[in-house]
């Protein structure tokens, strides 16, 4: 049995983190402040989605601008850490997803662009 390639386990510490906010300005401020922390390798952008939500009593309908993080499981703790500085919203969504495969120079890429956190 051949033991894994430093790529391959990069595999089972790549998450996809999700998040919202109101704007795709929030978005790009958000994103480029976890960039220059090297808490994640990239931030895609997604406007236009539409949330349903219970909110202090009443269901909320609003319009939002999910964020997609590529990160690494070791840094989801001081994602949520930058959160609470950083995200405009009051209690923001945080979901890590784990990243069962992926291409080898890809999730190297996000292993190495996080290697270094800046807190």
């Amino acid at each position: 049995m051949t033991p894994p390639s430093s790529a391959a386990q990069a595999a089972t510490e790549a998450v996809v983190v999700l998040t919202t906010v109101a704007t795709a300005d929030e978005a790009v401020v958000l994103v480029r402040a976890l960039l220059d922390r090297r808490l994640v390798a990239c931030g895609t952008v997604l406007p236009g989605a539409r949330s349903l939500y219970r909110w202090e009593g009443k269901v909320a309908d609003e319009q939002e601008v999910v964020v997609l993080l590529k990160t690494r499981a070791s840094r989801v703790e001081s994602l949520r850490m930058a959160f609470g500085e950083l995200h405009p919203y009051k209690v923001p969504e945080l979901l890590a997803l784990p990243v069962a495969a992926g291409a080898d120079k890809y999730l190297g890429w996000i292993a190495a662009e996080t290697a270094l956190a800046l807190t």
